[in-house]
């Protein structure tokens, strides 16, 4: 009998420390970092025999002075709506970027310009499509959800709006580029010659130049915990009839849930707007319990791929991860964490 209580004695001793034990041999749970940023500044066919060496620096050093500027703001406590607007601010203002200054004309030679802002902690949002003389569209965007009653504004009334909120206006010349002109020229030339030789418009090859997506765009995560998600874009070279992308369409091109994560698109708008990509990656890791690199990988090098879409993302989540996923050739991208920094073109 002492035998067996002496065997019981040592059996809840041994389920006391058991627990302790365990608990030792468990990995540490991956602490979140203070904060985190991701930009982009488009996809497509982006090939390193395409850029030259200074072109090559120049994009780079342009996406590094970009994420200077938002971590900026993250590393003194800033909140990551202004670490998202600013850096995107500095995109708008490159002529690198089919944004702002550099972005693509119209088929009657316009620049259109459209943007999207949103915060996951209240799921508001702000949007603006078809500017023509706002030399910063990130900023009506973010007027738009703070300062009027409405998520979207477009054409005239937005920029009556943005008048009304001192928001700096421009003249239209201010974003011309000879770049984007010639390239405008060459679409709508190479388009001619299509319609003359090779039968109907809707059986046609694209050109190289329909691959070439361009949007700027940057997710954040602040020490608050607050996720942020900012999306600008000139549209497409020779679109028409006031076409609007995905770049402005919440859910489509920008989404971001405290919950899940912060997203930016770049790529066919099309295909991002019918597929709800944005908003499929929160809702993947929502529904289904995905990590967010598997679920914003399920969306672009799956669904999407699949449905003949082409281009990218940057995603942030609650917990400081990061992934860019594109299924194009390319995507100008870059991502900065405390005692991290990454800048990359190719698939590299």
């Amino acid at each position: 009998m002492r035998l067996t209580l002496l065997g019981l004695a040592m059996l809840l001793l041994a389920s006391c420390q058991q627990p302790a034990a365990e608990q030792a041999a468990a990995p540490a749970a991956k602490k979140r970092p203070a904060y985190a940023i991701a930009i982009h500044g488009g996809a497509g066919t982006i090939r390193a025999a395409d850029l030259t060496a200074e072109q090559d620096a120049a994009y780079r050093a342009a996406l590094d002075s970009a994420l200077q500027i938002g971590e900026k703001v993250l590393q003194g406590g800033g909140a990551a709506i202004d670490a998202v607007e600013q850096t995107i601010r500095f995109l708008e203002d490159s002529p690198l970027f089919n944004a702002g200054r550099g972005a693509v004309f119209t088929h009657e030679g316009r620049n259109e310009l459209d943007a999207s802002i949103m915060q996951g902690k209240d799921l508001s949002a702000g949007a603006v499509a078809g500017l023509t003389v706002v030399r910063h569209p990130i900023a009506a965007a973010r007027a738009v959800m703070e300062q009027s009653p409405h998520v979207m504004l477009t054409g005239q009334g937005a920029e009556q709006f943005a008048r009304e909120k001192g928001l700096e206006i421009v003249d239209p010349s201010y974003f011309f580029t000879q770049q984007r002109w010639d390239a405008l020229q060459r679409a709508k030339a190479e388009e001619a010659t299509r319609l003359d030789h090779d039968g109907p418009q809707g059986s046609r090859r694209p050109s190289r130049a329909d691959y070439k997506f361009g949007t700027v765009g940057c997710v954040a995560l602040d020490r608050a915990g607050n996720l942020v998600a900012g999306t600008s874009t000139g549209g497409m070279t020779n679109k028409r009839w006031n076409r609007v992308g995905d770049a402005p369409v919440i859910g489509a091109g920008t989404y971001a849930n405290n919950e899940t994560c912060a997203v930016s698109c770049t790529g066919h708008g099309e295909y991002f707007i019918r597929w709800a990509v944005a908003h499929d990656v929160s809702a993947l890791m929502a529904y289904k319990g995905l990590s967010l690199e598997a679920a914003a990988g399920e969306v672009i090098n799956g669904k999407l791929k699949a449905a003949g879409g082409e281009g990218g993302l940057i995603a942030v989540d609650a917990q400081g991860n990061i992934t860019m996923p594109f299924n194009s050739e390319g995507m100008y991208r870059g991502y900065a964490k405390p005692g991290e920094r990454v800048v990359a073109i190719y698939r590299e």
